[in-house]
């Protein structure tokens, strides 16, 4: 699947500093929006590049090193939808509620152990519930078009699905149940709004998005025993996400 490179990602997130910062210099000052205060609508759709800090299972410790080689999500659409307020013609915040769509994971460590390495192959499903409380300050704008920043908390659900784990040394495999958790959840943004009309304003935004931690259900043997309770652990899931969207106002 396609996958949005790290330099990309910072390109966009230094786009609306930079452009705001070079049209101050050359531009007259910003002209402010026409109305400074009301409700509004917003909706996004957009695509994840994501990653996680380390991997940890019970079973790390009975080896003498375990190396995590890969440990890979694939992006994946996401899809959101709020309700804000500008409270004046620098500063609006939202609430908005998303859905993050299933994300493959493909991982590979390798175990040392009385002298043998013991590598293992995984693969599982990601999803999330996101909620957030956003808040955007809007730099000025230039011939319609304004550069912002914000900053966002919340809560995220993160589930973990059809974990598998293949020993490729020694032929075994083993799977984990569906797990979901609540995590704190915060993001940061950076973007250009480009007015339509009055009411109709495009966004076009990068956002840093820190998820927390997730697992997978126990891990059971291919033969069902399960000696050892041993969920594989995600350790510190962030996502670094490209959206299009739409903010509509109620003047």
């Amino acid at each position: 699947m396609f996958k949005l490179s790290k330099l990309a990602l910072v390109v966009c997130a230094g786009a609306a500093i930079a452009i705001s910062s070079a049209q101050a210099a050359d531009l007259p000052p910003p002209i402010p929006p026409v109305v400074f205060k009301g409700w509004y609508l917003r909706g996004d759709i957009g695509y994840s590049n994501q990653r996680v800090d380390k991997l940890y299972n019970a079973l790390y410790p009975t080896y003498t090193s375990v190396t995590n080689i890969s440990k890979d999500f694939d992006g994946a659409p996401i899809f959101d939808f709020g309700v804000g307020y500008r409270w004046n013609r620098w500063f609006r915040t939202d609430v908005t509620g998303e859905y993050r769509s299933k994300s493959d994971f493909d991982g590979h460590d390798v175990g040392l152990s009385g002298g043998a390495l013991i590598p293992d192959d995984y693969t599982a499903k990601k999803s999330e519930w996101l909620a957030l409380l956003n808040g955007y300050v809007d730099v000025g704008t230039w011939h319609g078009i304004t550069p912002f920043i914000g900053a966002g908390v919340g809560a995220a659900n993160v589930k973990i699905s059809d974990f598998t784990d293949v020993g490729t040394t020694v032929n075994s495999v083993a799977y984990g149940g569906t797990h979901d958790q609540w995590n704190f959840a915060w993001a940061l943004y950076a973007g250009l709004g480009f007015e339509i009309t009055d009411a109709l304003t495009l966004e076009l935004s990068y956002r840093y998005l820190d998820l927390g931690d997730a697992r997978s259900g126990d891990l059971v043997a291919y033969d069902g025993t399960n000696n050892l309770n041993n969920p594989m652990e995600f350790k510190d899931i962030t996502s670094h996400d490209v959206r299009l969207g739409f903010r509509y106002g109620f003047w």
